[in-house]
């Protein structure tokens, strides 16, 4: 996604209230792929509005608005016409806070450059992005999740509030609103579950189920599948974590469920990425030995990058520039979902762990869903979906029987 900015003239005025709509004039700007950087500029210009003492009812219903003309309209780089819209900026603004983390890197994270497209896809066609120094993912969601958002919004912020952002469930960061020729697009921003410098060799999708809970031969194909809970039965995986690791993650698992069940919420599931710490060792062996190789043939010097492979100026390596990590290490501020595996475990490994997907309302429809996989399955089988107090208890006792 490549967006350059010639020259731009912004054509605006702010009126005080709930909703702003800004209306801005374009000379000349290249439109190369899409458009998300671009909707990010708009945290620009909420970084000069004062931060209030305390939110109020209005502002979890307050949008920003951006419109843009293109008078030099160039029908191969950008459309004439298209809208941006913001969601709740003031409290997407103080989630980000809770969560520790600064505008200005936020922004810089999504615009400095390009994001790239996941090889994955959700279950309703949702497309997932993940910003250049991977600690951000970009996912487009449904109209529907947009108003579900919405309606647990107040009470998700009270629960960040109260469990001062030490949480499993998603960090949300960010709604928006694309509008291209009439066709809208939303999105929503989390904090990435896994690590933004040590690369996951398996992941999981778990919902503690067994209907249907095995990734299809064409998942499987894939270069970095997701696999469900009868593949992660059926590989023998365990977490490996120690004693205080594993009281801290089940209890803050507990709570984070319990208040899921509160909102009738069902059907997320714990993602699972495990990074194999020894087989990046000998990947960054593999790799010194080849650079070294190529220096030799070309004459030049190598220049060795650091753990796996991450590139001298990447974001990993400039934030931890005072003291390198090693293979397998983490900064914890960042990697927020990270723990280590023990010392008896029988690889050294890190796992990065949590809850995804919790915007789906047990409603009538859900119900329905329910009673014809009860007559499909009898009604002993632990289908996906059951009322949100079932759902949570399966869930919980499913995830404390993987950990050792």
């Amino acid at each position: 996604m490549t967006v350059s900015f010639i020259s731009w003239y912004f054509c605006f005025s702010l009126h005080p209230g709930t909703n702003r709509k800004f209306k801005l004039k374009c000379n000349c700007i290249d439109f190369r792929k899409n458009f998300i950087v671009f909707c990010f500029l708009q945290i620009n210009e909420l970084s000069h509005v004062q931060i209030p003492v305390m939110l109020m009812p209005d502002d979890f219903k307050a949008y920003s608005k951006i419109k843009m003309d293109n008078h030099l309209f160039n029908k191969e780089n950008m459309p004439s016409h298209f809208k941006f819209k913001e969601y709740c900026p003031m409290v997407f603004r103080n989630l980000r806070e809770r969560f520790g983390i600064d505008d200005q890197d936020f922004q810089n994270s999504v615009t400095r450059s390009a994001p790239f497209s996941n090889d994955s896809q959700g279950r309703s066609g949702a497309r997932f992005h993940t910003t250049y120094d991977r600690r951000y993912v970009v996912k487009t969601i449904s109209s529907e999740d947009v108003a579900e958002m919405h309606n647990v919004l107040k009470k998700y912020h009270q629960y960040i509030v109260e469990c001062h952002g030490n949480t499993l469930i998603p960090q949300f960061l960010g709604m928006y609103r694309l509008t291209v020729d009439g066709v809208e697009t939303y999105m929503i921003v989390t904090r990435n579950v896994f690590g933004h410098r040590l690369s996951v060799y398996r992941k999981y999708d778990l919902k503690g189920s067994t209907v249907a809970r095995e990734a299809s031969d064409k998942e499987k194909a894939k270069e970095l599948p997701t696999l469900k809970d009868n593949d992660f039965i059926n590989n023998g995986q365990k977490i490996y974590i120690d004693e205080n690791n594993k009281k801290m993650f089940q209890e803050k698992l507990r709570k984070d469920v319990e208040f899921l069940a509160q909102l009738k919420i069902m059907d997320y599931s714990l993602l699972v990425g495990i990074h194999d710490v020894e087989r990046a060792e000998q990947e960054e062996i593999e790799f010194e030995e080849n650079d070294e190789e190529e220096g030799e043939s070309d004459g030049a010097g190598a220049h060795t990058t650091g753990s796996c492979g991450t590139p001298p100026d990447s974001p990993g390596n400039i934030l931890n520039s005072s003291r390198p990590l090693a293979p397998g290490e983490f900064d914890p501020t960042i990697d927020v979902y990270a723990i280590k595996s023990h010392e008896n475990s029988p690889r050294k490994e890190v796992y990065f762990m949590g809850i995804i997907d919790i915007l789906t309302h047990y409603d009538a429809k859900k119900k329905a869903a329910h009673a014809a996989k009860t007559v499909k399955h009898g009604a002993g089988a632990e289908i996906s979906t059951v009322n949100p107090e079932q759902y949570s208890k399966r869930f919980l006792d499913f995830i404390a029987s993987i950990l050792t």
